[in-house]
């Protein structure tokens, strides 16, 4: 079985995710947000650029 993080995962570790809701806050990217986060957001992104993904809907079906 696998046991240490995917590479995702090991990414994700070095971005610091206070820097990035300072630049949130300050810029106002969450003030209308009910539910899908900039944080969410920039993941999908990450996620559909490293899975080579062409569209958004193929990302979704991923």
């Amino acid at each position: 079985m696998h046991k240490e993080p995917y590479v995702f995962a090991q990414l994700i570790k070095f971005l610091d995710r206070s820097k990035f809701n300072r630049i949130v806050t300050k810029y106002g990217g969450d003030r209308y947000i009910k539910s899908y986060t900039c944080w969410n957001q920039l993941l999908t992104m990450m996620f559909g650029q490293l899975s080579n993904r062409e569209s958004l809907r193929d990302l979704i079906v991923a």
